[in-house]
């Protein structure tokens, strides 16, 4: 069995105290926001871009940040796919993901079809987990560049309690079916143009 995933992961910076190392993390997460705003529309999605928006949000507090995970994990009732099949599943999503991309949407033109890849983009990241923490917040990551890409704003899909959460859990469970409705639902709400 796999570890828990902990939001107070030892941390380069030697904090203890969890609102100090929330806040640090919500800190890491808008200058990665702001550097997806500064990539040119047209960058390409790459493990390696991946991992620099995940080491750009976690590398000043994490020593894990912007690495594969090399661990198995458990997240409540769920097991994400072992470690060692990581960077394999991540090769295979971006390229799945810019051949969707390419051959499915019209920029700016085609709103539908962008909502169904946002979502399925955001709930392949999120099913395979592929950072030993920060998997979410990456995730929201990767669907706000490729909102931005396409010319809309950053969509909100979690809150961090009441029933937001519950909605944004419900809508990934539920993705887990292959019925992506809910999450579809929830991105079409607050796609926005730029």
């Amino acid at each position: 069995m796999g570890e828990y995933t902990t939001a107070a992961d030892d941390n380069l910076l030697g904090i203890g105290d969890k609102a100090q190392l929330n806040e640090l993390e919500a800190k890491g997460v808008l200058r990665a926001e702001e550097y997806m705003l500064d990539l040119d529309d047209s960058v390409e999605i790459s493990t390696g871009l991946i991992l620099d928006i995940h080491r750009t949000a976690f590398g000043e507090i994490y020593e894990w940040a912007g690495k594969w995970r090399n661990k198995d994990l458990q997240v409540g009732a769920y097991i994400p796919p072992r470690h060692f099949d990581v960077p394999r599943l991540m090769a295979e999503f971006t390229y799945d993901l810019r051949y969707r991309l390419q051959n499915k949407v019209d920029k700016y033109k085609d709103t539908e079809a962008l909502v169904r890849e946002l979502a399925w983009a955001h709930h392949r990241m999120v099913h395979i987990h592929p950072f030993v923490n920060g998997n979410g917040r990456s995730a929201r990551l990767i669907t706000n560049l490729l909102a931005y890409m396409h010319g809309y704003q950053s969509v909100e899909l979690y809150q961090r309690d009441g029933d937001g959460r519950k909605k944004y859990l419900q809508a990934v469970k539920l993705a887990d079916t292959y019925d992506f409705s809910e999450l579809e639902q929830m991105i079409r709400e607050q796609l926005k143009p730029l």
